[in-house]
C-alpha cells in the first residue's frame, strides 16, 4: 500500500523552509512526517501530510515546485539490527533504496520507515514476506 508523499524544492536561504510551512499552516495543511535534505543552492522537502493534494494545489498556486511520489512505509520493531534486516531483505530481491527516513511510530513501539525504491510492490511484498508490516497513509496520520 503506496503512501502519497510530497517533494518540494526549497531555496537553501533564509525564509525558505518557514515560507512552506507557513503556506502549509495557513491552508490547515497537517505535516505527519518529513525529512529535507540540501545542497549549497536548495533542498528538497519531503513531507507526508494529511491532505496531498490541497497541499500540493497550494504549493502549486504559491509558485513552489513539487511533485507527488509514491513511497513504502514499513514499521520497524526498536531492536538492534532491525533496520539492516529489512534493508537487507530489499537487496536480497535486486531493490534499490533511493532514500529513506524514520519517524517514532504512533504507539512508540518502534519506528516507521519510510523508503523510496523503484519497485513498491516488489518491496512490500518481499518486506510482507519477511514479517515487517507495511504502514498506510492513515497509520502515519495518528
Amino acid at each position: 500500500m503506496a503512501i502519497k508523499q510530497l517533494s518540494v524544492f526549497v531555496e537553501n536561504k533564509r525564509g525558505g523552509l518557514v515560507r512552506i510551512t507557513d503556506l502549509l499552516a495557513g491552508h490547515g495543511i497537517n505535516l505527519s512526517a518529513l525529512s529535507i535534505a540540501d545542497t549549497k543552492d536548495f533542498g528538497i522537502l519531503r513531507l507526508i501530510v494529511d491532505d496531498t493534494e490541497k497541499a500540493r494545489e497550494a504549493l502549486e498556486a504559491n509558485g513552489v515546485l513539487v511533485k507527488v511520489n509514491e513511497v513504502v512505509g514499513i514499521e520497524i520493531p526498536d531492536r538492534t539490527g532491525e533496520l539492516s534486516r529489512a534493508l537487507s531483505v530489499l537487496d536480497d530481491e535486486g531493490i534499490n533504496v533511493e532514500y529513506l527516513y524514520a519517524f517514532l511510530s504512533a504507539g512508540g513501539t518502534g519506528a516507521y520507515v519510510v523508503l523510496r525504491v523503484e519497485d513498491n510492490a516488489t518491496a512490500e511484498s518481499a518486506l510482507t514476506s519477511a514479517g515487517f508490516r507495511t504502514v498506510t497513509e492513515r497509520d502515519v496520520r495518528k
